[in-house]
This record gives structure tokens, C-alpha cells and sequence, in this order.
């Protein structure tokens, strides 16, 4: 039979759709026809297919070859089809049994030797593969990663020939076996390195037991980056689900997600960023910060130094936890449910409200600082906390007040009884289960409603508002919000927002 068919993986955006690479051999004039809309890369395989074949001592068929790579309306790119193609005209050319390419699937690009290199975006074609009950074939290099989908078969090969041999039944090839991927984890810096700063560490405790968005706001040199860099410690280990998400993350945007499994990430982007950087983009959208971030935190330092345009396009996301990004043929979805964590000084030397009285700067500097953070952007973070210069106190100690640890237990109490409960953090709660989960008593609504009218809070600060409430009432194990809890958690809201 001239005709065979390979199961390969494309990559769009963080998932890998099904590509079926059919190859057909038929008599003519020798020539080779490479369609199913293929991109350069894709089409300039043909070339390193046929050296691949012929360097490792196989036939290249002198006949008439057509390779479709369906579906045909789905672009191609990369690399990842070349052994795919490979194995294709092999296998309708007879120098292997077409029915072994049945339940594999195979990732790969040829160099002109035969020897397979690796291709990036392995895991979410793993998992694809996963689900669609077939062993997959990746080279060499990729196949740790692979392995991250536990259940899968992988055939990790570094040859072409290796893979021919197998299929006639000559050296079968056994199933790679991952070498502990779970116990790769690094320390996250401890809390009680941070001298002082009580209230930071409080809303810090706060933030990771809710997932709510948290700007620090005070002079240089307070901590406020050292703060943020310890909440990605307190919060709940990732389970597998969220684990390989992240990880399938990374390996689309060419990191390797080894180093980082199965931590949260932690984003910290420089303020020149542009908002390509920050949502991705691209000719080919790869996935950028907020996408980076997922399960994770986005630390922007520095905010009002972010191009105004840039922080807006972090409104959506921060509500939906998904970036679309809209090309002419089609939309990519990247997943982008993050903490975002952020600071700022209060002014532009950075000293207003300082005791000594070094700010020199203007109502109209201020002023203006200031308006490059819009009012809406501003309303979608539940934490605003002032950090206030300490005096200086040098300590050989190296422990301050309570530990990650101990902290990171108390978090992982509060976010149990919110799993339990409603099934997600409190920050993610929709109306309905502000409605079911966040009722006060009448007198407390009516003090609440008054107190939201007096710093004119809009209606979506006083959401938040109650998700914080609810945290701390759950924090303290509580059934109901009490008094209490929505004076601290209005402690937390600044007003004419």
C-alpha cells in the first residue's frame, strides 16, 4: 500500500490540536508536494527530510510523493512535522509495517544526518496525546518533559534509524522512565528575613489567603519588594492540575519547565515593558507576563513608571483570567489568572509624608504622578497599604517574627475552608456567591453601606471589599463576617477610587 498516515501535534497558543500527516506515493516523474497550508519552516522540511533519509542508508523513493497535513485549514509551523513526514514516506514506501504508526504519535525535527533534535511546546502535546490514548515519540532532549504527563508512554529517541528498528520489530524501543521531577523544588525566600513592617506582613497573610491583589505604596528602601518577593512562599503548593499548566506554559514559551516544577511562578517584568510583553502578542502569539504568571504573582515595581496604555490592558484579565489576543485568521487564548502584587512611591522623589520633611515635590508633580494609574485599574486591587519608613534598627538576627512556614499554614487553613465552601479562593467568587457566601446582618450592611458612601467607593470596591472581609473572617475560622473584619478590610481601602 502507497498510502500512510503519522499523528503529529501543532502548537497554537498553549494547546497542541491533532495534525494527521498523510503520505502518498504514486507513479510520475519523482517529485515531492508538501500541502495542508504549511508556513516556511514546514515547507523547507522536504529538503532535510530527504537528506535525513538518505544519510541514514534508507531509501528516498524515486516516485511522485504528496504529503497532506490535515486539518488544512490550520497552520503549520516549526520544525516539530519533520519526523512525522519522515516516517510517513517510510512507511508507504514499505520499509516498515504502516500499521506501528497506529497508536504512536510523533514530535521531532530531523537534522540532515537523521539524528532528531528537540522542539519546543512538548508538554501540552504530551497531554493531548495523553487524552487521546496514544504513546508518543519525542526526541531525546524532550523527553523528561513529556514524562511530566504521568500515564503517558514515551519513546524518547536521538535517530532515525532507532525508530525504523523498532517499528520492524529488530531493537524495540522500552518506555523512558522520568527520574524524580517532582522533588525539584527551591526554597522561597522566608518572611522573617523582613525586619519589622508588621502591617505589610498582615496584609501579605491577608493577599495569599484570599488570592487578592495587593499595592504597596511608600518610600524607597521600606521592603517593599522584599515583601513581595515572600508571598509566592505563603500560598498553597500547586496540585498536579495547576502544576502542568504552568509547566505546559513554560514549555511553549521555550522555558524549560524542569527548573520550576511544580513551583508558583514569580513575574517580576521591568517598567519599560510594552503591553506585548505584558499580554504576548506576536505574529506568532506566544504568551507573555500575565500569561507567565499563571497560578502565580506579577510583581510590577515601580508602577506609575508602566506606560499608562500598558497597565490598562491588565484590566481584563484581571477580571476574566484569560488574555485573548485577536489575529486576522483566528483568537488565541492564554491563561492568565495571576496575583498581581505591585508598588509604588508616593510621589515622585518618594519622600511624601516622610517625618523628616524631604519631599520637595509640587501638588501639580504629585498630581500628575498619580493620574498615570486610572481610577478602574486602581478599584480591581483589594489591598492598598501604606508602608511606612521604620527607624533604623540593624540586627545581626536572621529571624524576624514568624516564619513562611508558619504563615504558609494559616493560609493553607483558610484556603481549605474556601475550597470546601464555594470551591475556589475568595477572590474568584462571582455575584452569586458574594450573595450565598458574603451575607451580613442588617445592621453591618447598613454600617457598610454608609461607610461606602462616605469614601465614595464604587460598587466594585465594595465587592472586593466583602471578599476581603470574607477572608478574614475565614482566617479567624469564622461563619459569618463580623464588625470587625469590615473595619479591617476597609483599612485596606482608600477612598475617592
Amino acid at each position: 500500500m502507497s498510502l500512510a498516515l503519522v499523528h503529529s501535534r501543532a502548537q497554537v497558543g498553549v494547546s497542541a490540536p491533532a495534525v494527521s500527516v498523510e503520505a502518498h506515493l504514486a507513479n510520475g516523474l519523482p517529485a515531492l508536494t508538501l500541502v495542508g497550508l504549511p508556513e516556511a519552516t514546514v515547507k523547507e522540511s522536504k529538503d532535510r527530510v530527504r537528506s535525513a533519509i538518505l544519510n541514514s542508508g534508507l531509501e528516498f523513493p524515486a516516485r511522485r510523493i504528496t504529503l497532506n497535513l490535515a486539518p488544512a485549514d490550520l497552520p503549520k509551523d516549526g520544525g516539530r512535522f519533520d519526523l512525522a513526514i519522515a516516517l510517513g514516506i517510510l512507511a508507504a514506501n514499505g520499509q516498515f509495517p504502516i500499521a506501528a504508526l497506529g497508536e504512536v504519535e510523533c514530535l521531532g525535527e530531523l537534522a540532515l544526518s537523521g539524528a532528531i533534535r528537540s522542539v519546543q511546546g512538548v508538554l501540552p502535546a504530551a497531554l493531548a496525546a495523553r487524552a487521546a490514548g496514544r504513546a508518543l515519540v519525542v526526541p531525546q532532549e524532550n523527553a523528561e518533559e513529556a514524562c511530566l504527563a504521568s500515564g503517558l508512554v514515551v519513546f524518547a529517541v536521538s535517530h532515525l534509524l532507532e525508530l525504523v528498528a523498532h517499528f520492524n520489530g529488530h531493537t524495540p524501543l522500552n518506555p523512558y522512565a522520568a527520574n524524580g521531577l517532582l522533588l525539584q523544588i527551591r526554597p522561597y525566600p522566608d518572611l522573617n528575613e523582613v525586619q519589622g513592617q508588621q502591617a505589610a506582613k498582615r496584609a501579605l497573610l491577608v493577599a495569599a489567603a484570599g488570592a487578592h491583589n495587593l499595592l504597596f505604596s511608600g518610600p524607597p528602601g521600606t521592603g517593599k519588594t522584599l515583601l513581595a518577593s515572600r508571598l509566592p512562599g505563603l500560598l498553597p503548593p500547586l496540585d498536579e492540575r495547576e502544576a502542568l499548566e504552568v509547566a505546559a506554559i513554560q514549555s511553549v514559551a521555550s522555558h524549560v519547565p524542569l527548573s520550576s516544577w511544580p513551583q508558583r511562578p514569580f513575574r517580576h517584568p521591568h517598567h519599560s515593558a510594552s503591553g506585548a510583553a505584558l499580554v504576548g502578542g506576536g505574529s506568532r502569539p506566544q504568551p507573555g507576563e500575565i500569561t507567565l504568571a499563571h497560578h502565580g504573582v506579577l510583581f510590577l515595581d515601580e508602577l506609575p513608571e508602566f506606560e499608562r496604555r500598558v497597565l490598562e490592558v491588565l484590566r481584563e484579565p484581571l477580571e476574566s483570567g484569560e488574555i485573548v489576543i485577536a489575529r486576522a485568521k483566528d483568537k488565541i487564548r492564554f491563561p492568565a489568572r495571576f496575583q498581581l502584587v505591585a508598588a509604588m512611591n508616593p510621589c515622585p522623589c518618594g519622600y511624601l509624608g516622610d517625618p523628616t520633611g524631604r519631599c520637595r515635590c509640587s501638588s501639580e508633580q504629585i498630581q500628575r504622578y498619580r493620574n498615570k494609574l486610572s481610577g478602574p485599574l486602581l478599584d480591581r486591587i483589594d489591598l492598598h497599604l501604606t508602608v511606612a519608613r521604620e527607624a533604623t534598627a540593624l540586627s545581626t538576627s536572621s529571624s524576624h517574627g514568624e516564619s513562611s512556614a508558619t504563615i504558609a499554614a494559616q493560609v493553607a487553613a483558610a484556603r481549605d475552608i474556601q475550597q470546601q465552601r464555594q470551591g475556589c479562593a475568595n477572590a474568584f467568587l462571582d455575584l452569586p456567591g458574594l450573595r450565598q457566601y458574603c451575607g451580613l446582618s442588617t445592621a453591618d450592611q447598613t454600617w457598610l453601606e454608609s461607610a461606602c458612601e462616605r469614601l465614595t467607593l464604587s460598587l466594585r470596591a465594595a465587592h472586593r471589599l466583602l471578599k476581603v472581609a470574607r477572608t478574614l473572617a475565614d482566617l479567624e475560622q469564622a461563619e459569618n463576617i463580623g464588625r470587625d473584619h469590615l473595619a479591617e478590610a476597609l483599612h485596606y481601602r482608600p477612598s475617592n477610587q
